[in-house]
């Protein structure tokens, strides 16, 4: 084994994506495919995701959308994290959808859409307050007018209306129907300038799960599709979705060391009683959180033990007890199936499950499955 090995279930993936339509209620899924599948592989997650009954698949980097057209994929795929530098002759050519934020970026797709056969589909994506991506909606009106104008000359389709919320992972929240209220407003608005809309999105994970009034054509989960659910199920069971990855390496050194020893640098572990330490061979150079020293825990042999001490560049320690059945060879689970869950080192780490399934699957290719 080397000093990690990354394996993503992508059965667990199309599993999870048939749970999603269930609670999509009628609306079709758009699978968020972005950043390398959140670390899960690009083109075998989307595979996946097609097969759970994903109709849409969403990136935010033209080239993931590039990517996946070479790869096979012939579905409806939207992309939209540009500036007016937007790829959008390579796009247009690929049959991508396209979100549109600002008339400068309008207008370079209207321009290509110029020298091509195939006018651009549009989505209009609008701030409704998160303050990120998106047309403001005292900016929407003249991008809308500017869009029609360029749709009545058949450069474009206008096909979709769309925005992201803030606080979707805080059910209750009050900016959650504050931002659905203004999208309403913008679908309005578009509604009185007879734009015919395909498609009308804004639920991400969070409000698949649990607002089925904001639904609306389509929903776009993204984490839930790997197992890992941003809001609490009421009833404890992950909303029967399965975390699609596991990292695991393996123990390379077992001995036993007494009372008051220390372990790893600036020993800010010290054994509190005789007792056996596990060497594990990895580190915060294979993607281990150096901030998850005497905090994240990890599983051997069906049993969590916490990190001792520091996590070193290529290696770290776990106080295994005085009395253990652990051996040399014997595999980690740093987080899967079989041990902790990503959400949990997040948690011991504080941070956020995302960051944990990102940073281990740019791992993947040294050993996954």
């Amino acid at each position: 084994m080397s000093a990690l090995e990354v394996t993503v279930d992508y059965d667990a993936i199309a599993r999870n994506v048939e749970i999603l339509r269930g609670h999509a209620a009628g609306a079709d899924v758009m699978a968020v495919v972005k950043a390398d599948a959140y670390g899960h592989g690009l083109v075998r997650a989307a595979q996946a995701a097609r097969r759970g009954g994903a109709t849409w698949l969403g990136v935010a980097q033209p080239h993931e959308a590039l990517a996946l057209r070479a790869a096979g994929d012939s579905g409806r795929i939207l992309t939209w994290l540009y500036g007016p530098d937007v790829p959008a002759r390579a796009l247009i050519a690929a049959d991508v959808d396209l979100s549109v934020s600002s008339p400068e970026v309008l207008g370079e797709i209207v321009a290509v859409s110029r020298e091509n056969p195939r006018p651009a589909r549009l989505h209009i994506c609008v701030d409704t307050g998160l303050g990120r991506e998106g047309v403001t909606p005292a900016e929407l009106p003249v991008l809308l007018d500017l869009a029609i104008a360029a749709q009545e000359e058949g450069l474009v389709r206008i096909v979709g209306m769309w925005s992201h919320l803030a606080w979707a992972d805080a059910p209750g929240h009050p900016t959650i129907d504050a931002q659905a209220d203004v999208f309403r407003e913008a679908l309005s608005l578009a509604q009185d300038r007879r734009v015919g809309l395909e498609v009308r999105h804004l639920a991400n994970s969070a409000c698949t799960l649990t607002r089925p009034d904001l639904h609306f054509d389509l929903v776009r989960p993204g984490i839930a599709i790997y197992g890992l659910p941003p809001v609490a199920d009421p009833y404890g069971e992950r909303f029967g979705l399965t975390p699609a990855m596991t990292v695991r390496s393996e123990v390379i050194l077992v001995k036993d060391v007494p009372q008051g020893h220390g372990v790893s640098y600036g020993h800010e572990y010290v054994t509190p009683y005789p007792t056996t330490l596990g060497l594990v061979s990895a580190g915060y150079a294979d993607g281990v959180f150096r901030s998850g020293g005497n905090r994240a825990e990890v599983g051997i042999r069906g049993r969590r033990y916490q990190i001792a001490g520091r996590v070193c560049m290529d290696q770290f320690v776990v106080d295994l007890g005085p009395a253990t059945s652990v051996c040399a060879g014997d595999p980690v689970t740093l987080f899967g199936v079989d041990g902790p869950s990503a959400t949990d080192w997040a948690r011991a780490i504080d941070t956020i499950d995302y960051e944990i399934v990102c940073r281990f699957g740019a791992l993947r290719d040294k050993g996954a499955a």
